[in-house]
């Protein structure tokens, strides 16, 4: 059986993909049994702390509260309008006859025919529109938070409610954020399998010494929450 440079995409690529997925079903079961290992969990409880303070002290910081929340907002909106741009000109790209859309062939190891070149950009186009639904619905929530989080306090809401509603504007934030970042491996697929794979590998090394907090931070946080709970108790 002859060799061909595709083999090369059929494998590097989905296992590059595959490790991706991989680790964020480990962070995710991380998040969910033993949150204070990793820095999402031991966001979301203090995001639950900040609440809490912010309802229980609205009159002096409601301004602080929807200050914060439209910082927020603006990250979000940031993030939405360089994923639904970076669309537009991929769709541009996809749609023109220009040659920048065939790679050099000798400067690409790997397949490079009219058919992969477009379930490239395709793939690429896909996962920054998901980046901009993630992204619009975070918006969209914490927009919501935006206007109950001022309503605890005479009791028209409950603060558990918004507090929901915030984490999971954040979820969505986070998880926006995450598919925004696996499109820069998938970017440099244009040149080839071997960035790609090389890229994800990269990447969840780098998340890996981002998402998960050591032991000592993790002891000091457990014990500065004992803290403030016997306080306020």
């Amino acid at each position: 059986m002859e060799w061909n440079k595709g083999y090369l995409d059929l494998v590097l690529v989905p296992s590059g993909f595959t490790m991706f997925i991989v680790y964020h079903i480990w962070l995710w079961n991380k998040v969910r049994y033993d949150p204070l290992s990793t820095i999402i969990g031991k966001n979301s409880r203090v995001r639950h702390f900040w609440v809490t303070s912010i309802v229980k002290d609205n009159e002096k910081k409601n301004i602080l509260a929807v200050q914060t929340l439209r910082n927020t907002i603006m990250g979000s909106t940031l993030m939405a309008t360089t994923s639904i741009l970076l669309c537009c000109g991929l769709a541009a790209v996809i749609s023109s006859t220009y040659s920048v859309k065939k790679p050099i062939e000798g400067a690409v190891y790997g397949a490079h025919g009219e058919f992969m070149v477009a379930i490239k950009y395709f793939i690429l186009l896909m996962v920054l529109l998901f980046s901009f639904l993630c992204h619009s619905l975070s918006i969209r929530f914490i927009n919501q938070v935006n206007f109950l989080i001022n309503c605890c306090s005479i009791g028209v809401v409950a603060m558990e409610y918004v507090s929901e509603l915030l984490e999971r504007a954040l979820v969505l934030n986070t998880v926006g954020n995450r598919i925004f970042y696996s499109g820069i491996p998938l970017l440099l697929w244009i040149f080839g399998p071997f960035g790609v794979f090389l890229c994800f590998g990269m990447l969840v090394g780098l998340m890996y010494k981002l998402d998960v907090v050591s032991r000592s931070e993790k002891t000091g946080f457990d014990e500065s929450s004992h803290g403030g709970g016997g306080e306020n108790v």
